[in-house]
């Protein structure tokens, strides 16, 4: 048995592999109203039938001003719960794991959907809010947030969390990557905050950690919860690798069980390197300095790639993106490269062997 098909128990939870589905806007709520639909049935059951072993769906605000876009998913309200159910209740059917990350985009929200700047409020865009008053390149400026303004934050985490569990998801991802809130507090580049939550380290990382131990304390003890961190800004005086172990050991302390480390997001005009997996440097920095799984994300595209990574570093887990949006069946197609005998859905067992 290869590594990449080992299970892996976290909690409550054990997946049947060790590939996972990366978190990935869809853009894809037309109602405008945060209640996912039939294509997120679709495109979720898709992957789930292609065999990973746990399926993080993508950012999913826990508040309406905390979305990208109007067509983003939401997790704040009743309706949103139960639109969600299906979609969870068939992953499971497929021995998937269905996760779900809990966002909120910060001076990154409010959003066209085609990524091309600020929406006005004319064209039913709203006021953002940050934790800073400085605009994200090409943006709209937000509001700096209020210190007494930034309980809602976590109030509105942790009533994200319930509901999803409600859903009937299984594992939980708080989203402090890509430039969006959590990452704009913990950033100096994008935090020059004077009250508790600026600062030293321990302040930029405070509301995490806050919500880190207040999530906790909502779900109890079987829920797995994950981190996503940009690991880097690629920015001298920025956010980094070290600042992010650091914060990575005081959220296990709180309560967190797995970081899933990314990178860049929080600003424009820096270079960015490119690569086969160019961010599994990252992982690998992280991972040797905590205790918890960590994992890899970033053009990791092949099986013997991602069962190299397992075997030569302390990561545990990797995350498939791209390529799993242009191969749903991607972690099918690994095993049958590493000559691993999985389960195929019995509807698809005619297709298992490409010489027939």
């Amino acid at each position: 048995m290869t590594k990449l098909f080992s299970p892996l128990s976290v909690r409550a939870i054990t997946t049947k592999n060790r590939i996972w589905v990366a978190p990935m806007c869809m853009y894809s709520c037309e109602g405008k109203d945060g209640v996912v639909g039939q294509f997120h049935l679709v495109h979720y059951g898709e992957r789930a039938l292609g065999g990973a072993g746990l399926i993080i769906v993508e950012a999913t605000a826990v508040r309406a001003d905390g979305r990208i876009t109007p067509w983003c998913a939401g997790i704040w309200n009743q309706a949103q719960v139960e639109a969600w159910k299906p979609v969870t209740a068939f992953m499971k059917t497929q021995g998937a794991v269905p996760a779900i990350q809990l966002a909120h985009a910060g001076r990154k929200a409010s959003t066209h959907r085609d990524g091309s700047g600020s929406i006005t409020l004319a064209e039913g865009g709203w006021q953002t809010v940050s934790s800073t008053d400085e605009a994200f390149t090409g943006y709209f400026a937000p509001r700096e947030l209020e210190t007494d303004d930034i309980r809602g934050i976590v109030d509105a985490l942790v009533n994200g969390a319930k509901n999803a569990v409600a859903a009937g998801f299984e594992a939980l991802e708080l989203h402090a990557a890509h430039g969006y809130l959590l990452h704009q507090f913990l950033s100096p580049l994008s935090n020059h905050r004077e009250d508790a939550y600026g600062g030293s380290l321990e302040n930029r990382a405070r509301l995490l950690v806050e919500t880190v131990i207040a999530i906790r304390a909502a779900v109890g003890d079987d829920v797995p919860l994950f981190i996503r961190f940009s690991a880097t800004d690629y920015r001298e005086g920025g956010w980094d690798e070290t600042q992010t172990a650091q914060v990575a050991k005081w959220c296990a302390e709180a309560g967190a069980d797995l970081f899933d480390i990314s990178s860049g997001g929080l600003i424009t005009g820096v270079t960015i390197p490119s690569g086969p997996g160019y961010q599994v440097p990252l992982s690998e920095f992280v991972a040797e300095r905590v205790e918890e799984p960590v994992t890899a994300v970033g053009q990791i595209t092949d099986a013997a790639q991602a069962e190299a990574i397992l075997q030569n570093s302390e990561v545990e887990v990797i995350m498939v993106g791209r390529a799993v949006l242009r191969d749903p069946h991607w972690p099918l197609r690994a095993a049958a490269e590493l000559g691993v005998e999985v389960e195929w859905p019995m509807q698809y067992a005619r297709g298992k062997f490409a010489k027939n």
